[in-house]
């Protein structure tokens, strides 16, 4: 089943869950923080821009995760290949990020003595800025980017969880265009507009404490087509939809059910990727793990995100089939106890 949702109303009923699970092709249920009916040690809410292309990406992290907020960013250079992620963490920030209630406009931000990181959305147009003072060793990382040409569609999805008052809500917006550069270590990266795609990973929720996620994402250009992809599966109730999409041009192409295929002895192996109704049929060959893994007591978070080149074929709505050959994106499996 993949129920779209079309009318816009509260995402959450009066007892803190959702309303109407499904998928959207923009964020058309609203979210109210106030609305949410679990404790606020509970609640999660991130924005993550990666910002790429064929040879280099920027990763930016601003996340409220309740008890504990996290401050990240990630330079990997593909040519190398080459990965350094750095972040700092604070403990109960629990809504004094004021992350906005929209993807659409708003600040999310975040300073103090090391780290400048700002996000600002304001008609269609997202503006992104960071310097993180010791990104490596005594280095400095700087960026400044200008995300435009927003496609009208995007992946959104309302997904419920067996407990009551714990639920996701998510936007994925592929194909922006990016312009601008980051610098680290005497080293300039200049992103451009007609090559560089940034995706926005928008997340709002409370979270059960055990999860397991897989996600894949994808931009480009194929025959002169922007062109991305979201894929994903592994918590909550997923049976009203699935968080499976094309973009093509700006719209959006819904995908049933996509199974990710990992070696079980190497992330750095090629992977498959298939589909229950052969929409998305995908080889896949890995050029970086940025892996990380804390375990802490009662925290536990073993992360994969593997970057690498999608070589195979996604069928649009219509019928019509994109092939794609060593077109750069990532996938990851996550498993967190937090």
């Amino acid at each position: 089943m993949q129920h779209e949702i079309v009318k816009s109303a509260a995402l959450l009923d009066k007892n803190g869950n959702i309303a109407e699970p499904g998928w959207a092709r923009s964020l058309i249920s609203r979210y109210s923080r106030a609305d949410i009916k679990a404790h606020p040690i509970r609640i999660k809410e991130w924005d993550y821009y990666l910002i790429s292309n064929d040879r280099f990406a920027l990763a930016l992290t601003i996340a409220d995760n309740g008890y504990m907020g996290l401050i990240s960013a990630s330079v990997l250079d593909f040519e190398k290949p080459w990965e350094q992620t750095t972040s700092v963490m604070t403990a109960f920030p629990m809504g004094k990020y004021n992350l906005p209630e929209t993807s659409a406009a708003g600040v999310t931000s975040y300073t103090d003595s090391r780290v400048n990181m700002r996000f600002e959305a304001a008609n269609g147009v997202r503006h992104i800025s960071c310097v993180f003072h010791k990104f490596l060793r005594d280095e400095t990382l700087e960026a400044e980017l200008t995300l435009t040409d927003e496609p009208r569609h995007s992946m959104v999805i309302a997904t419920p969880f067996e407990k009551p008052k714990a639920f996701y809500y998510n936007q994925k917006i592929n194909c922006m265009r990016s312009d601008g550069f980051m610098r680290l270590g005497g080293k300039t990266y200049d992103f451009s507009k007609e090559d560089s795609f940034a995706t926005l990973d928008w997340g709002r929720g409370v979270w059960t404490y055990d999860n397991t996620w897989y996600w894949g994402n994808g931009n480009g250009t194929v025959n002169g087509h922007r062109v991305g992809f979201n894929i994903g599966y592994g918590f909550g109730d997923t049976s009203a939809a699935s968080e499976n999409m094309i973009i093509y041009d700006g719209t959006a192409h819904k995908l049933s059910k996509v199974s990710f295929n990992i070696p079980a002895d190497s992330y750095i192996k090629p992977w498959t990727f298939t589909s229950d109704d052969g929409r998305f049929e995908m080889d896949f060959v890995p050029v970086i793990d940025r892996a990380a893994r804390t375990n802490a007591l009662i925290i536990e978070s073993d992360q994969h995100q593997v970057f690498g080149r999608f070589t195979g074929k996604m069928v649009l709505d219509g019928g019509d089939v994109i092939e794609l050959k060593d077109f750069m994106g990532f996938a990851e499996k996550v498993h967190n106890r937090y």
